[in-house]
């Protein structure tokens, strides 16, 4: 085990998401390790490229690989993730570490004030657009990018749309409860399946130190996602695909482009076996 004179370098993007995700992990390994840690704040492709449409541009590492590069480089020991960003398949010589305790997995709809039944909703995720399509076959969409307060101001303030949708995990690591002008609306996983891992931080390391954080990190919630990640691997997804899995218990919500939303219930060794589980599911449904 990393012993407490071995400070670790956490290679993190600079957002204020990304920063506040990148201290809880912070506190976390300093409590179970007792070691120190500095941040190592890097600017993404993503992060630079905001005018890029993350749809046509297929998002797939975006922000991630310079993080990623940074500990193959040994710049840094552990890289700290929103799980939703994380490429289904990883660079040679890394593996994933751990995840913290998964946070509320929903995705919220952000109505501004004084409307009813959103017509034009700022969001660039195939995934949330079929999904409000299946629920609201009129709806238009637009896209707005920036960070979550940008994007909340876009909407209350700038009027640019009049709704978006936000992870409610992002919402409450920034302390949002609710925002002037605009009115928070979570969904329920039947009308709004997450992305695969939303809601969870992931922390990457180079395979030859994953031993060693072996049982510092969140069990229940590696289990969920070795499903999800496994169902995301068979499908090959990146964001021009509309797909979403979720385990939240022993229910797995899907949703495809191809057969809408559909729910299965998971045995303990569909939990041991996920590639096997996600063939078998994919296979049922007329995916693969």
């Amino acid at each position: 085990m990393i012993s407490g004179s071995k400070k670790l370098i956490l290679a993190t993007r600079k957002s204020p998401l990304a920063l506040a995700q990148t201290t809880m992990v912070a506190a976390h390994l300093g409590a179970k390790l007792g070691v120190e840690t500095e941040q190592l704040r890097i600017v993404t492709t993503g992060d630079k490229q905001t005018e890029w449409s993350l749809e046509q541009r297929g998002g797939k590492g975006l922000f991630t690989s310079e993080l990623e590069s940074a500990l193959l480089r040994g710049e840094a020991d552990v890289a700290v993730h929103s799980s939703k960003d994380l490429p289904g398949d990883m660079p040679a010589g890394l593996a994933i570490a751990g995840y913290m305790p998964r946070a509320d997995a929903r995705d919220v709809l952000v109505v501004r004030n004084g409307v009813a039944t959103p017509k034009l909703v700022a969001t660039s995720s195939p995934r949330r657009r079929l999904q409000l399509l299946a629920q609201a076959p009129g709806t238009e969409f637009t896209t707005i990018r920036g960070n979550v307060d940008t994007r909340l101001r876009k909407i209350a303030t700038d009027q640019l749309a009049d709704a978006t949708v936000l992870a409610a995990a992002g919402l409450a690591r920034l302390g949002i409860k609710d925002w002037p002008g605009a009115e928070f609306r979570p969904f329920a996983f039947e009308q709004m399946v997450p992305a695969v891992g939303q809601a969870a931080i992931a922390i990457q390391c180079r395979t030859a130190d994953a031993a060693k954080f072996a049982a510092v990190f969140d069990a229940p919630t590696a289990r969920a996602l070795s499903v999800e990640r496994a169902f995301q691997n068979a499908l090959g997804g990146g964001c021009h695909t509309a797909f979403a899995a979720h385990v939240s218990g022993t229910t797995l919500h899907l949703f495809h482009e191809n057969i809408g939303y559909r729910s299965e219930a998971l045995a303990e060794a569909d939990f041991a076996a996920p590639a096997a589980t996600a063939t078998r599911v994919l296979k049922k449904l007329g995916l693969m």
